[in-house]
């Protein structure tokens, strides 16, 4: 039921700030603030979705729990869709998720009704951490774990032509 709320809400919101701002600027003021928003929307996202990406990353490198970044990067491309709505409502809370500092309280919120209990990364489990080349290193283990086909000696690995090119 709140869902359809906001459905009906937000649009009357817009309808109602586009109204009252342009009465007060006029018409053509505010389809400009509503483009170089836009466009000062796209710029930011891109400059903090490439950021976030690389916090992803790091995580993942480091075999942390990559939640934090991964919420960072959703509420990035959240923030995104806001912007690129034409709409003064939409395009504050769209600005109000690029700030990390918003972002974090929304996260902290976020955390009290999500809890991370283990995450896997290429088949490299969370529970200790990478310091060697391979992961079992850590643990002083000489196993390493692979995945192997057998191949017959008998047939060749390129049999030939395939009969899509001619020669």
């Amino acid at each position: 039921m709140w869902l359809f709320a906001l459905f009906v809400a937000v649009p009357i919101i817009e309808i109602a700030l586009f109204i009252q701002v342009g009465g007060l600027i006029g018409l053509w003021p505010t389809l400009a603030i509503v483009i170089v928003t836009a466009f000062l929307g796209t710029w930011l996202v891109r400059q903090q979705g490439a950021l976030a990406l690389s916090q992803l990353r790091r995580s993942l490198n480091e075999l942390n729990d990559p939640s934090e970044p991964l919420a960072h990067g959703a509420m990035i491309l959240f923030s995104g869709a806001l912007l690129l709505t034409p709409g003064f409502f939409t395009d504050s809370l769209g600005f109000l998720l690029l700030v990390p500092a918003f972002r974090n309280l929304v996260l902290r919120e976020l955390r009290k009704r999500v809890t991370v209990e283990r995450f896997t990364v290429g088949g490299a489990s969370a529970q200790y951490r990478r310091s060697g080349p391979f992961p079992d290193e850590a643990q002083g283990s000489s196993t390493i774990e692979g995945e192997w086909e057998e191949v017959d000696p008998q047939r060749p690995e390129n049999p030939g032509q395939s009969g899509w090119t001619r020669h």
